[in-house]
Parts: structure tokens; C-alpha cells; sequence
């Protein structure tokens, strides 16, 4: 494993913290994602269900992890099944788990090969009265492609009609949207990460340096450090390709007097830091460049200041667009009489801010967490306010990942640079 494993603590923790939500009788059934096919006999890289990862610590392929808090057997109380491995397989694909080091990652006890599963299976249900079964609720998801826990729903459907059927997910956003200690370890390990990452690239970027050349050194430093590789597909965006939100050809230029925007960020350990920079790719802002910059930062402090136990993220966002009509009629964007005669439900400013400026961070770059209860200590949010203006070919968005306190927020990345003379002092140092 090129990350060194969690503690084993940190999903006994987790499955306790499960546990205590269900009633009485209940069995969790959760499945490892699919490998996924390319094309002629490839395969996609694995990546492992995140619910599934986070009540075990597993991140292999064919994994089954089955919770049943009050069978009478003890011993399938809690119970993960792993593929068998064999010296043909370890010949082919590389060694895979044995149950001592699946029991040792996960810390559950009872460890079995993936073909004992049906006879587990099959006792338990006939001992629970509600089954939870797991599926992607991500409200941004789409779900083109029939996933494991899809067919295996569709089954247990099918076997046993009369059970009770019902939803993991919402139990589970509630669990991993409050972040264990180890948890936020690994976020500031990827923090850390991603950091150096953008200090190597700031000593690199000039004049006639290429975007794809700009992820090269992202990514050369991200691998070295043990970091899986990105956490999301990167966006290196210069000039007016920093209009466009979702960026990700990365094959443009970097000219003279462009700025270049930076969404880019580590995968440690399966927990994913997020952090934009926008930097001038000749070392100094232009006035405009720096005006457009100035009112994005206000932004990114002001809002980082509300994130605050007990906030709302949908009333927090309409705040936020408040801060920014302010910041877009001080930079000419917007008239003042328009902005007083606008449409509440269509707000001016997504002319030039169309996203949103804050989401939940952790296993999952977009990761899970209602929008509509009150913000709890234990999250980590971004925040990521950003200036698009097409028409002068500028983008300017800043981002780091915020841990809520009870008392004080901590900014996971606030040793990287992020004011403008920071930067420039940055990329000063490349001619030294």
C-alpha cells in the first residue's frame, strides 16, 4: 500500500457511532464498488466505496461488510468478507489481504473469504426485522452505470419481499459529515501535500510553460510524497480558460500577462484536500488583475469568518452573494439601479459567481452533508469564492478547506501563500 493504513480505531469508531443509530434487529450490508471495464481486457483504476471505507478501512475490490449489533451469535456481529487470495492471483494482480491483515485495518474480528458469505447472509436474514442497504444519494450524483450494491438490492428485493427495506445513506451522511481526529489527520497530510505541490509549481510557471507541464509537476510531487495522486481531476486553466469551471483539457499555453488558475489538490489515505490559487504566469499582477484579486480574497476571509456552528449553508450562501454583489459593483460589473430592480430568485452577481462558495469535505471531494441543517464542530467545508469575468478573458478563484471549532474555526491550509505579495514573492524566487 503506497499510504500508510489509518488506525484501525478510527472505523471501530466509526461502526460504533453507526450502531448507535439503528434499531433494534437490524442488519447493514454494504459492498465494495465495482472495477470498472475500459476497453479490449483494460480496466479503470479502483475506487472503493466510501461508506464501505469508512466503516472498515478496506480499499480492495470484492468486499462485503455485514453489521448485525444484536446476533445472537456474537461472532457475526460484525463481519467483512474479502476475496481469497491465491498464489495465481498474487502472480497476476499482486498480493491481496489475508484475513490477519483485514482483521488487523479493520478491526473486526471475524475475517472471511468472500465465499462464506452466502450462508452468513442467508441466517441473518432470517434473524433481522429491518435491513439497511447502502446507495449513492449524493444530490449531484447521476447514476448511468448499475452499481454492486444496485444489483444486490434488486436481489434482496426479489429473495425476500416481506423483510423491511430501508436507507443507509442518510445515517452515513450524518456519520462522515462529522470528521474524527484520524480523519483530520489524513486532511491535513493532504493539505500538506498539496501545499508543497502548489510552492513547486509557483517556482516553475513562466511565459511559454504549458498547462499539461504544470500538472506533470503537481503530479511528480503528489506520487513522491505518497499521496494516491489527485484528488479530482485537475483543473489548470490560463488565461480565459479560467472561464470555464470545469477545465480539465489542460493543454493551452501560459502567455505573458495571463493569470493561471489552479484547482488542484492530494488524495491521502482516501480523504481528499481541495484548494484553488490563481497566480500571474509572469510572477506579477497587472492592476486590474489585482483589483479583480483583492475583492475575491475579501470574499474568501469574510466568508470563512461565517462558517459557524449552527449556520445554515443555504442562508450562508445567499450572505455570501450579498458580499459579492457589493465587491462586483465596486469593480464596474454591476450597476447599482439594475441591482436594486433585480429578480431575488436570479441574483446579478452569478453573471460573474455561478457556483456556490462552500461544500463538505472528506472521503469524498463533494462529500456528503445536508445543505439544510445547521453546521455542527467537526465538519470541513471549503470555501472557494471566485470572479469570472469572459469578456476581459479573467478568472480568479481562491479555496482552502476549513475544520469547524466550537470555539474557532482552523484553515487546514493556511500556511499555503494566498495573499497576492505572498505569491509574488513566490515566484520571485524562481530567478534566484
Amino acid at each position: 500500500m503506497r499510504y500508510p493504513p489509518l488506525p484501525a480505531d478510527l472505523f471501530t469508531s466509526n461502526r460504533q457511532r453507526l450502531k448507535a443509530m439503528l434499531p433494534p434487529r437490524s442488519l447493514v450490508i454494504l459492498h465494495a464498488n465495482d472495477v470498472m471495464p475500459a476497453n479490449a481486457d483494460g480496466t479503470l483504476g479502483f475506487v472503493q466505496n466510501s461508506d464501505l471505507y469508512h466503516l472498515s478501512g478496506v480499499d480492495q475490490e470484492e468486499t462485503i461488510l455485514m453489521l448485525c449489533p444484536d446476533a445472537p451469535d456474537p461472532k457475526q456481529r460484525e463481519m467483512i468478507f474479502v476475496r481469497e487470495t491465491n498464489e495465481q492471483v498474487a502472480l497476476w494482480e499482486g498480493e491481496k489481504l489475508t484475513q490477519e491483515q483485514a482483521a488487523e485495518r479493520s478491526g473486526i474480528q471475524r475475517v472471511s473469504w468472500l465465499q462464506d458469505f452466502e450462508t452468513a447472509f442467508r441466517q441473518l436474514m432470517c434473524y433481522a426485522d429491518q435491513v439497511f442497504l447502502n446507495s449513492n444519494e449524493h444530490p449531484r450524483a447521476t447514476s448511468p452505470v448499475e452499481t454492486r450494491e444496485t444489483r444486490f438490492t434488486r436481489r434482496v428485493r426479489r429473495e425476500y419481499p416481506l423483510h423491511d427495506l430501508r436507507r443507509l445513506a442518510p445515517l452515513m451522511h450524518r456519520l462522515r459529515s462529522e470528521k474524527h481526529p484520524a480523519e483530520i489527520a489524513a486532511l491535513r497530510e493532504a493539505a500538506r501535500i498539496t501545499g508543497d505541490g502548489f510552492r513547486r509549481v509557483c517556482r516553475f510557471v513562466k511565459p511559454g510553460a504549458h498547462e499539461f507541464e504544470v500538472e506533470a509537476e503537481l503530479a511528480h510531487e503528489f506520487l513522491r510524497q505518497r499521496a494516491r495522486g489527485f484528488a479530482y481531476t485537475p483543473i489548470i486553466a490560463a488565461g480565459a480558460n479560467a472561464c470555464v469551471l470545469h477545465y480539465i483539457t489542460n493543454h493551452q499555453e501560459c502567455k505573458d500577462g495571463d493569470l493561471l488558475l489552479l484547482d488542484v489538490a492530494a488524495n491521502f489515505a482516501n480523504y481528499n484536500a481541495d484548494l484553488t490559487r490563481t497566480i500571474p504566469v509572469n510572477g506579477r499582477f497587472t492592476p486590474r488583475q489585482r483589483q479583480v484579486y483583492d475583492a475575491v480574497l475579501r470574499v474568501f476571509r469574510a466568508a470563512c469568518s461565517m462558517l459557524r456552528p449552527g449556520v445554515i449553508l443555504r442562508e450562508y450562501q445567499d450572505e455570501v452573494g450579498r458580499l459579492m454583489t457589493t465587491e462586483l459593483l465596486g469593480l464596474g460589473l454591476l450597476d447599482r439601479d439594475a441591482v436594486e430592480k433585480q429578480d431575488p430568485d436570479k441574483p446579478l452577481f452569478k453573471k460573474y459567481f455561478p457556483h456556490g462558495t462552500s461544500h463538505h469535505l472528506g472521503v469524498d471531494v463533494h462529500d456528503v452533508g445536508a445543505t439544510w441543517e445547521p453546521l455542527r464542530a467537526g465538519m470541513v467545508l471549503t470555501v472557494e469564492p471566485g470572479i469570472y469575468i469572459r469578456e476581459e478573458g479573467l478568472g480568479i478563484r481562491l479555496e482552502n478547506d476549513i475544520l469547524i471549532g466550537e470555539t474557532e474555526n482552523t484553515d487546514l491550509m493556511a500556511d499555503i501563500p494566498i495573499e497576492a505579495e505572498e505569491i509574488e514573492s513566490l515566484m520571485a524566487a524562481r530567478a534566484r
